[in-house]
């Protein structure tokens, strides 16, 4: 009986904060994983995770297809991990989650291997974001090169390493105030980021249906409001929640579309925030979704407390008086 180890699985964007996740989850099930990163020598914390050897970083960007098709040489399964919350440069969504996506796809085709590719729920020609439309473009041009890859669409992904509770944890412990764009109402379905690896994991190991797109949420549903209050009462602080019109907040993200760090917010990521994200009906019904391929997600209150902590003022271990 063939074993994983005869099997080649590159990952584009292996080295980011799903690309660990998923590199590890290859890594336990005896894949030889090559890593396809713009920057490889900022790759070594992933050789860890696997067996001597198990593991390789190589050079790839995918608005250059030569680079692509290198790094793809000999494989026998491509996961696009490739993703980006705000445009820099040459950067653009069009070029990394739209064309970029298609480069890899198309090469795939080239040489017989097997596709999975990671979108989001976001994911939709007449978004009134453009990260949500290049994603919905980066689809087409996968399905149209290779018609049985599978497409996974996670909405929004929480973890150790995430730009997403972390940012908020983080802005709690500088501001008195955190603000609610558009009041806070849009819905979000947070899922782990182990549960989503989980899932393209069992799509290369052929658990997926081919040619289908996968909605991937957590076992709740909750408002935006609702999310930032786990979030501070998992580290144990109280902040004035202000709702922001999105009117409002696309003039101030004008601006602080060039602030750094967690204080940066674009205007493309307020129009985003319009529209709920959570795993649609017809994927439930269609069993196109975690549990329809056996994984039962974890929520964000059962997974936030084990890397949270360390933006309580008490750290880790609080005080108790006797």
């Amino acid at each position: 009986m063939a074993s994983n180890l005869d099997t080649l699985v590159t990952v584009f964007g292996g080295s980011g904060f799903l690309g660990r996740n998923v590199v590890r989850a290859l890594a336990r099930r005896d894949y030889r994983i090559r890593v396809a990163v713009r920057r490889p020598e900022l790759a070594g914390h992933l050789q860890p995770l696997g067996k001597v050897g198990q593991i390789h970083a190589v050079q790839a960007n995918l608005r250059y297809p030569a680079s692509v098709e290198a790094a793809m040489r000999d494989s026998h399964v491509a996961i696009n991990l490739v993703g980006i919350l705000a445009e820099g440069g040459a950067q653009t969504f069009d070029a990394v989650q739209g064309s970029g996506a298609g480069a890899i796809a198309s090469v795939a085709n080239d040489i017989g291997a097997r596709m999975v590719h990671v979108s989001a729920i976001g994911a939709d020609e007449n978004s009134p974001a453009r990260y949500g439309r290049s994603k919905a473009a980066g689809e087409r041009a996968v399905l149209a090169a290779v018609p049985t890859a599978t497409i996974l669409r996670p909405s929004v992904v929480f973890g150790p390493e995430d730009q997403f509770t972390n940012r908020f944890a983080g802005l709690a412990t500088i501001s008195p105030v955190l603000p609610l764009i558009g009041g806070g109402y849009t819905k979000l379905q947070p899922v782990y980021v182990g549960d989503v690896a989980t899932a393209v994991a069992d799509a290369v190991d052929g658990k997926t249906k081919p040619g289908a797109v996968y909605e991937l949420g957590g076992p709740e549903v909750l408002t935006m409001r609702e999310v930032i209050e786990i979030i501070l009462a998992t580290i144990q602080r109280r902040r004035m929640l202000v709702s922001l019109p999105f009117g409002l907040a696309k003039f101030k993200a004008m601006f602080l579309q060039f602030a750094p760090g967690s204080l940066k917010l674009t205007p493309d990521q307020v129009a985003l925030l319009r529209s709920d994200n959570v795993v649609s009906d017809a994927a439930k019904a269609a069993g196109l979704t975690l549990e329809g391929l056996g994984i039962v997600p974890d929520s964000l209150e059962a997974i936030a407390p084990q890397y949270l902590w360390r933006f309580r003022k008490t750290g880790q271990f609080a005080h108790r008086g006797a």
